[in-house]
C-alpha cells in the first residue's frame, strides 16, 4: 500500500482537514444577531479572503453567499488535482452536479421572470471560475450568457452546444403548455445519476464504495419525494414521474409505499430501512414541518457513509470523505445565512444544522 497513489490524497486531506469550521463555531454562528456578525466570525477562517473580496461586488446575504461558493469550489478543485487517473474521471461526474445546480437555478430564474442580479451571486463559482470547469466545459461566462437570454426556451436551446438538448429539448412543447419545470429540473438529474453511476464502475477495486455512496444519496432524495408527495396529497403518478433510478430504493416497491394514508404512516413503513425517521415524527405531528426529516435522514446519511468511505484511506474513498464534509459545511453555512435574513429562531435553526450533530 506504501506505492498507492492515494498516499499524496492521504496527505491532501490531512492538510485541508483544519480548514474546516470546528464544531463550536456554528453555535455562535446560529447566535448572531444578524449578516454582518456572521461575517465577523468567519473573517478570520478560510472564508475570510474570500468575503474582502465579494465584498467589493455584492452586499448582505450575496456577498456571504459569492464567498461560501467561492471557498467550497476551491476545496474541491484541490481533491480533483490529488485524484488518480481513474479517480479524476469519478470525481470529473461527480462535480457535475454544480454544472446541474446552476443550470437548474438559471432555468428557474427565467420561469420565474427573476433578473440577472437577482440570480448571479448563488452560482456556485469560484471567482472567474465555476465549479463545473473542473467537471465539465462550462465556464462563468457561460453561465452569464445564459443568463442574459430572455426566456427559458432560448437557455435550453443554447445548452445544445454543452450536451444537454437530448435532456431538456423534447420537453419544451410540454413546458409550453403547462409551465411546470419540474419535469425539465427532473430529467437533469436524472440523465446526471445516471452518468455518474456508469462512472463509478470498478478500476482498482475501490469504487464500489464510492457507489453504495452515490446510491444513498439517491435513496435519501427518493424518500424525501415520497414525504413530500404524500403531504402534498400528490398522486402516484406524479411522485414518479420525479422519481430518480439508480438507489437501493426500486421504483416497483414505490406503489405499495404510497398506499399509506399519511405522512406518519408512510414513515412507519419507511423506517426499517431508514430509522432516523422517526425522529421528525414530533415536529410533523406539532407543525407538519418536513424539514426534520431531511435533517435526520441526511445527518443518518452523512454519519453511516463517512464511516464506511474512511474505512478505505488510500483510494479514492479519502477524497470522496472530504467532499462529503465540504458540502455540508456549506449547506448548514446557508441555512444560517438564511435563517437569519428571514428571522428563523435560533433554537429552531440550531436544530436543522448538521455538522454539530455527526
Amino acid at each position: 500500500m506504501a506505492g498507492s497513489p492515494y498516499a499524496s490524497a492521504l496527505g491532501r486531506f490531512k492538510a485541508l482537514q483544519p480548514t474546516l469550521l470546528p464544531k463550536d463555531a456554528y453555535a455562535a454562528l446560529a447566535r448572531t444577531k444578524d449578516l454582518g456578525d456572521i461575517a465577523k466570525i468567519l473573517e478570520p477562517t478560510v472564508y475570510g479572503p474570500e468575503l474582502v473580496a465579494a465584498g467589493a461586488t455584492y452586499q448582505g446575504a450575496a456577498a456571504l453567499e459569492v464567498a461560501i461558493n467561492r471557498v467550497f469550489v476551491r476545496r474541491q478543485r484541490l481533491l480533483i488535482e490529488a485524484a488518480s487517473f481513474a479517480g479524476k474521471a469519478l470525481m470529473r461526474a461527480y462535480l457535475r452536479r454544480w454544472d446541474i445546480e446552476n443550470i437548474g437555478l438559471i432555468l428557474s430564474a427565467k420561469a420565474e421572470g427573476r433578473t440577472v442580479r437577482e440570480t448571479e451571486s448563488f452560482l456556485v463559482s469560484s471567482r472567474e471560475v465555476p465549479a463545473g470547469l473542473a467537471a465539465g466545459t462550462m465556464g462563468l461566462d457561460d453561465f452569464r450568457s445564459l443568463l442574459a437570454l430572455p426566456t427559458l426556451d432560448a437557455v435550453a436551446t443554447q445548452l445544445v452546444r454543452f450536451g444537454y438538448g437530448a435532456v431538456l429539448l423534447p420537453l419544451l412543447e410540454s413546458y409550453a403548455r403547462t409551465h411546470n419545470i419540474f419535469p425539465l429540473l427532473t430529467a437533469l438529474q436524472r440523465d446526471y445519476y445516471r452518468s455518474l453511476l456508469e462512472s463509478s464502475r470498478f478500476f482498482q477495486g475501490d469504487e464500489w464504495v464510492v457507489r453504495e455512496f452515490l446510491r444513498s444519496e439517491v435513496d435519501a432524495k427518493n424518500v424525501l419525494l415520497l414525504l413530500k408527495g404524500k403531504a402534498a396529497g400528490l398522486t402516484l403518478e406524479a411522485v414518479l414521474e420525479r422519481f430518480l433510478p439508480g438507489g437501493t430504493l426500486g421504483r416497483d416497491g414505490v406503489a405499495d409505499l404510497y398506499t399509506a394514508r399519511g405522512v406518519p404512516e408512510l414513515v412507519g413503513q419507511l423506517e426499517g430501512r431508514f430509522p432516523a425517521l422517526r425522529e421528525g415524527l414530533p415536529a410533523f405531528a406539532t407543525d407538519g414541518s418536513l424539514v426534520p426529516f431531511e435533517s435526520s435522514l441526511t445527518r443518518a446519511r452523512t454519519v453511516a457513509e463517512l464511516k464506511r468511505l474512511r474505512s478505505f484511506p488510500l483510494s479514492v474513498c479519502i477524497l470522496f470523505s472530504f467532499l462529503l464534509l465540504a458540502e455540508i459545511e456549506r449547506g448548514d453555512l446557508r441555512r444560517i445565512v438564511y435563517g437569519k435574513l428571514y428571522g428563523v429562531p435560533t433554537e429552531e435553526l440550531e436544530r436543522s444544522l448538521l455538522v454539530p450533530r455527526i
